[in-house]
């Protein structure tokens, strides 16, 4: 039975939007009227229904039953700043003012502020009428949810503590009350009205991800789950050695599905030759015949592939041209292939004999596991992980023994929860990635930055240090190098951008460079990872029509994205740092 209210979640490119079109214009189909609601800061809506979808209800072209609507979070996050800030601005100079919107500029500002816009919608105070189903194209995180049930007191709290409120500031500010949060928490646990469909793909980090969604909001009382499992490769030419070494390597990850996935019913949705756009291609991802008929019509005709894109050795030449040691970064949404791309440039400069220190903050600590793929790593190369769990218990610790001494039991509970919010995490391991910049002052540092999406707090934070240093220290201005100085050097730092080459994952990494730019932080190269346009030979024609639908995507990283544009081949291999490391040392020079 489908429930009133659909959440769609997963990482970023899984195919969330695809899936949640696809279901509501099914809906619409059979006669409901059914309202989508995304709350993507990159909202790909229009594309996909090709209809114009903006910040208000609106009617979608060829569907008398089905509407839809933008919220973007970053808009309503700007919206609760202003609402913060705007009864200050007689009492407090401009400075302080900009303070305050800095400190609230922060990824867990922007989950609350998007939350209180679309609550209205599970609590059936929007616009628009009466709808028989809502679906929202992604879905809170655990950690929004948890702040929403925290006791009436919370508002109180907040304003009379409000360095203990890093994330939020004065909840007064939002528009919703708690009464209504509390029912709406109560209609997402409710597995008669609401569902959450968790989608990710046939790999290993896309299924640890939706296992941690499931296990956090089954926490919270939300069971009512089902898993989406989408892009499958089917091979459509087994004597192509790439496509059946995908098939065998999805076969192989369907089977090693995480425990905590395994109860879930499950569906899973094959890769596809087509771009899901329009409404009779949204009807395709559901209905099998119109599918095989799409399927067909895309891989009959001739498909010509003709794209290079520079490799990882032609940066690494070009970057020890320039000097003998500095920080890379690897930035980027999770799953892109960030960990990778840090694992294989530093064996590649610890192959070319620098000494070569590789770190990560992702809880996950991947960057192990690939070097444990080598049979041999170089002695000059050191490997560690700024353990985010170690880090962040230190920085609470501290808190609240500076700030938890004045508060009752009550006010100790709320700050500690505000405490455990992702951007707590990002400040406490600021010190860490502070030491790794100035070891990258004697040497390379090759950092891959853990997958939180929080990167812009942590360089904010990085700017309060910088400018608190600059205001404070009797030093000479001109030798103070604070780490915020250090990122903004591109003499020393290179950031890279890496991003799928598909559109998603493009957009996702097009925003955050926007916001580094914001901070005045210039990323220096992009990378695309698995790109099938950068093979040859590929004689599977589903694989050589998703290749030559990869060629709009690179052209527009290449031509309005990035300053420089690297490639990594897709390589369907299970240990593959070497296979890469192999390939590059194949290809030295010819970009393939």
């Amino acid at each position: 039975m489908e429930t009133r209210f659909m959440f769609f979640t997963g990482k970023g490119g899984v195919g969330k939007t695809s899936l949640s079109c696809a279901t509501a214009v099914e809906m619409a189909d059979a006669g409901k009227r059914v309202l989508l609601v995304s709350t993507d800061p990159a909202s790909n809506l229009s594309d996909v229904l090709e209809s114009d979808v903006q910040e208000t209800i609106a009617p979608v072209k060829g569907l008398n039953n089905l509407y839809a609507i933008n919220i973007n979070p970053e808009v309503s996050a700007e919206e609760y700043r202003n609402r913060v800030t705007d009864p200050l601005k007689d009492i407090l100079p401009a400075d302080a003012i900009k303070k305050i919107k800095e400190e609230l500029s922060g990824a867990c500002t922007t989950e609350i502020a998007s939350f209180d816009e679309f609550s209205r919608f599970i609590s059936g105070e929007h616009e628009g009428g009466e709808f028989d189903v809502i679906i929202f194209d992604t879905a809170p995180t655990g950690h929004t949810l948890r702040l929403l049930e925290l006791p009436a007191a919370w508002t109180e709290f907040t304003e009379e503590n409000p360095d203990g409120a890093s994330c939020l500031g004065p909840t007064s500010a939002l528009k919703s009350s708690q009464q209504r949060y509390k029912t709406v928490v109560n209609r997402l646990r409710d597995a008669a009205l609401t569902t959450f469909y968790i989608v990710s793909r046939a790999e290993a980090s896309s299924l640890k991800e939706a296992a941690r969604t499931s296990d956090e909001l089954r926490e919270l009382g939300m069971g009512n789950q089902k898993l989406y499992i989408n892009g499958v490769f089917r091979a459509l030419d087994n004597n192509d050695p790439v496509a059946s070494k995908m098939q065998q390597m999805a076969d192989e990850q369907l089977l090693a599905i995480p425990p905590a996935l395994k109860p879930l019913e499950m569906t899973t949705y094959p890769l596809l030759p087509y771009n899901v756009l329009g409404i009779e291609k949204l009807r395709s991802l559901l209905q099998i015949s119109l599918q095989q008929k799409f399927v067909a019509n895309a891989t009959s005709g001739k498909t010509e592939i003709d794209h290079e894109l520079k490799s990882l050795a032609d940066l690494v030449d070009e970057i020890t041209a320039q000097q003998d040691h500095g920080l890379i970064m690897t930035m980027g949404k999770g799953g892109v292939g960030k960990t990778i791309t840090a694992s294989a440039v530093a064996m590649m400069l610890a192959n070319k004999g620098y000494e070569v220190h590789l770190t990560t903050t992702d809880p996950a600590a991947h960057v192990k596991d690939f070097i444990g793929q080598m049979a041999e790593v170089p002695a000059n190369l050191t490997v560690d992980r700024i353990d985010p769990k170690t880090e962040t218990q230190r920085y609470i610790d501290k808190v609240l023994q500076q700030k938890g001494e004045k508060l009752d039991e009550e006010g100790k509970k709320l700050l500690l929860e505000d405490l455990k919010s992702p951007c707590t995490e990002e400040v406490a391991v600021f010190h860490a990635f502070s030491k790794a910049i100035h070891d990258a002052r004697r040497k390379y540092v090759v950092m891959d930055t853990a997958p939180t999406g929080h990167t812009l707090l942590l360089l904010d934070t990085a700017g309060s240090y910088h400018r608190e240093v600059m205001r404070n220290s009797n030093i000479d201005a001109a030798r103070i190098k604070t780490p915020y100085m250090a990122l903004q050097d591109t003499s020393l730092c290179k950031i890279l951008l890496v991003s799928l080459p598909e559109t998603t994952p493009m957009r996702e990494a097009a925003a955050l460079q926007n916001d580094l730019k914001r901070a005045g932080i210039t990323p220096y190269a992009w990378v695309v990872n698995q790109s099938l346009s950068m093979l040859h030979g590929i004689t599977d024609p589903l694989l050589k029509a998703r290749a030559a639908a990869e060629i709009g995507v690179v052209d527009k990283i290449e031509k309005e994205l990035a300053a420089r544009t690297y490639g990594i081949p897709m390589i369907p291999e299970k240990n593959l740092l070497p296979e890469i490391l192999e390939h590059f040392g194949r290809s030295k020079g010819t970009g393939v």
